[in-house]
């Protein structure tokens, strides 16, 4: 883990399950997650991805490359552009500091419209564990078309 260090970028395609089940799994029952009628009452073109969920992928975006040994440290990320059913949004990173076994990753997650996410994760991988390669299969996550 060196500073200039790309994460692969991860494409999570944005189903309406997807949003969904985030909101249910988190708790968030505002009704511009879950009910497309009401989330265009409100100005919305579509129900929209909330903030835990994104919290979620991104978290699992880094331990995914850092492997199961990573523990995340901290989680600064704010929104842009909604993530609506349909779309896809892209994770890409880079590791911006490195002091011993923690980094400091910048991280960026962009769809159809725009930048939906950026912020930065803070993760320890202790130095005996090392990062996954970007080419080795996970046995341990679901795809990314998966549930977060």
């Amino acid at each position: 883990m060196r500073v200039g260090d790309e994460i692969p970028p991860l494409e999570i395609e944005i189903t309406r399950t997807l949003i969904v089940a985030g909101a249910i799994a988190s708790r968030d029952y505002q009704d511009v997650h879950h009910d497309a009628d009401l989330a265009r009452a409100k100005g919305s073109p579509d129900i929209f991805m909330n903030i835990l969920t994104t919290n979620g992928l991104v978290g699992r975006y880094v331990t995914d490359h850092f492997g199961p040994a990573a523990v995340l440290r901290g989680v600064a990320i704010r929104l842009g552009a909604p993530n609506h059913p349909g779309d896809t949004m892209v994770l890409t990173g880079r590791v911006e500091e490195v002091d011993g076994d923690t980094a400091t990753v910048r991280i960026l997650g962009a769809n159809g419209i725009g930048r939906h996410v950026t912020g930065t994760v803070t993760v320890t991988v202790p130095a005996s564990a090392g990062a996954r390669h970007a080419d080795a299969p996970s046995a341990e996550r679901p795809s990314a078309g998966g549930a977060a």
